[in-house]
């Protein structure tokens, strides 16, 4: 029911005008608007593949020097501890409410794909790798930094931005990968991720279910194959994981915003499994009874308590082996779940109030079962505010088409300041 609640509409009556202060901010948007086209141009035609160390870091060079001009201290944390490129944090201290504004370098198209460049398309529209996701968002955060500063408002604002380098292919460790980006949310009083969340302006993201890895491996008693079922060598390794994988079906499917994905499986009299890869060989004859099997696969759920009951379940049924047989299962760190919460939905309505003030438009809360999991579910232990998905809209992500509709920057953008701006004015505090 609480999840039923939050997710509905959630209305604050708009006053349908703006102070003046906010229209001097909006103002300002509209007349850097030209200059956050060309700042997401020169991003996105660098190559940021995850494994692309140099061009992360280039970007993050690119954007420092953004927050520098703007009166942050910007420094550059190493990724070599999790074998990344690492991540920029720029911070801007001020006496008003700690703002944790999230971003990431990285896209998913590395140095060998054949798509590099930004192509500007018919209808005001434009095709680049990463533009979306997020190269859009973050050159939002900046634009609208940048405006609150001509408008003069930023000056006193407590804002700290971490744009990591690693979101598409985390970093291992991941507790180091997201250490820079937990440490920078302690004491926050809100904190916005600027994904571009299902690609629909009236849409955000106030709950985001958690991933989670998972292998079995499974280990038979070999035997000529008219001897399988006998007492002493049991059904095989391919039988016992076909139990397991139907016993998670029969005990998990259905539950609301639960899944889980056997993405791939071998099994025979040996086989080879290269886990980071996600690849293998498998090698057998139909005459002999498989010794090995094993399948990898991830779980996604909406809360830590969904999270831990589902391990249990699947450790439950991995533990009824069959005759002749036994099974393992092991689960990665994963990223957690950003459970949906009252402080969420206040901010959602503040966004969706300035929204409507600046004449985008109403703007209600996305399900969950349609948010991916995102770096700013690592902060949702520590913030209690948190909202996603504002940054540049469009479609087809992680795609050789993904493409941004470059109308909507403008309008993220004042969306963005005009809700930083009264956050920083005490609009979070608890009524």
């Amino acid at each position: 029911m609480m999840l039923a609640g939050i997710l509905a509409v959630v209305v604050m009556q708009s006053t349908g005008t703006l102070t003046a202060q906010e229209r001097a901010i909006v103002e300002q948007v509209d007349a850097r608007n030209a200059e956050g086209l060309v700042l997401l141009e020169r991003v996105v035609n660098i190559n940021s593949g995850s494994q692309n160390f140099t061009g992360v870091q280039e970007v993050g060079k690119v954007f420092a020097a953004e927050f520098d001009a703007l009166g942050f201290k910007t420094r550059w944390v190493d990724g070599a501890a999790f074998k990344r490129a690492g991540h920029l944090v720029a911070e801007h201290p001020g006496t008003g409410p700690r703002i944790l504004l999230i971003g990431h370098l990285d896209t998913v198209f590395e140095a060998d794909s054949p798509f590099q460049k930004f192509e500007r398309l018919p209808g005001n529209k434009a095709r680049g790798p990463g533009i979306i996701d997020m190269k859009g968002g973050d050159v939002i955060i900046v634009q609208a930094l940048k405006a609150l500063q001509a408008a003069g408002a930023l000056k006193s604002m407590n804002v700290v931005v971490v744009m990591t380098g690693d979101e598409e292919d985390s970093g291992d460790p991941l507790r180091l990968a997201r250490e820079a980006l937990v440490a920078a949310a302690r004491g926050a009083d809100v904190a916005i991720g600027f994904e571009d969340g299902p690609g629909d302006p009236t849409l955000a993201v106030t709950a985001r279910r958690g991933t989670t890895g998972w292998e079995v491996r499974v280990k038979g008693t070999p035997a000529h194959s008219s001897q399988i079922f006998r007492e002493d060598i049991g059904y095989g390794a391919v039988y016992e994981m076909a139990r397991i994988l139907n016993g998670f079906r029969e005990k998990m499917a259905g539950e609301a915003h639960l899944t889980f994905n056997p993405g791939v499986m071998l099994g025979g009299t040996a086989v080879e499994f290269d886990p980071v890869q996600l690849r293998g060989t498998a090698f057998g004859k139909t005459n002999v009874v498989a010794e090995h099997a094993v399948v990898s696969g991830d779980l996604r759920t909406l809360s830590p308590e969904q999270l831990q009951t589902s391990m249990n379940t699947m450790r439950e049924i991995v533990g009824q082996s069959l005759k002749g047989t036994s099974a393992t299962i092991t689960f990665d760190e994963g990223y957690p779940p950003m459970a949906p919460t009252e402080g969420n939905a206040r901010l959602l309505a503040l966004y969706d109030t300035a929204s409507r003030d600046i004449g985008a438009g109403a703007v209600t809360a996305v399900s969950p079962d349609r948010a991916g999991a995102a770096d700013v579910s690592f902060v949702a232990s520590q913030v209690k505010m948190i909202l996603d998905g504002v940054g540049l809209m469009g479609t087809d992500d992680h795609t050789v088409k993904e493409t941004a509709d470059l109308s909507t920057l403008p309008t993220q953008t004042k969306r963005a300041a005009i809700l930083l701006y009264r956050i920083a004015n005490g609009a979070a505090k608890q009524p």
